[in-house]
Parts: C-alpha cells; sequence; structure tokens
C-alpha cells in the first residue's frame, strides 16, 4: 500500500478525527500575518503539491470532483505534520 492511500485511509476510514492543527488552521494563521514555522511553511508546500499532483491525475469530471472534496476534507481534518515529510508520496 502506497503512503498516499495510507493516508487517505487514516483520515476516511476511522471516527477519531480532530483535536490536532490542520493544513487550513496553518493557512488562517498566515493569512492573518502569524509567522510560520519552516516545517508548517514546508507542510503548506507539501500538500499544495500534493493537491495538484492528485488532481491533475484525474481522468474524469466525476474523479476530479471526488478527488477534490477528499482533499477539502484532508486540509481541514489531517495533522499538518502529516505533510511534512512527504517525499516519497507518488511513487
Amino acid at each position: 500500500m502506497t503512503i498516499r492511500e495510507d493516508l487517505l485511509k487514516k483520515y476516511f476510514a476511522t471516527a477519531t478525527i480532530g483535536g490536532t492543527v490542520s493544513i487550513n488552521d496553518l493557512r488562517d494563521r498566515e493569512f492573518n500575518g502569524e509567522p510560520l514555522s519552516q516545517n508548517e511553511v514546508l507542510a503548506l508546500a507539501n500538500f499544495d503539491h500534493y493537491r495538484i499532483e492528485l488532481l491533475n491525475a484525474q481522468t474524469s469530471d466525476m474523479a476530479f470532483h471526488e478527488q477534490y472534496r477528499q482533499l477539502q476534507v484532508l486540509a481541514n481534518l489531517a495533522d499538518w505534520k502529516d505533510f511534512v515529510n512527504m517525499e516519497s508520496f507518488g511513487k
């Protein structure tokens, strides 16, 4: 199983989601002018790269919209630390 599948299963196959700082929480902080650590900035960049990679890989409108919805959930619920070390995503 790839790391990508592990990440998606982690957040779509469990009821114990929440209580963490998410990618969107970091975006809110950044938008409000709060300084972010290097790892937080890296997590945002990695998530953006991951999002673009997944969306560009979709072959139909239906698949694109489903993937887009899943990414919205990840951005809202996934711990930002899950996106710090993403060198092996997509490989």
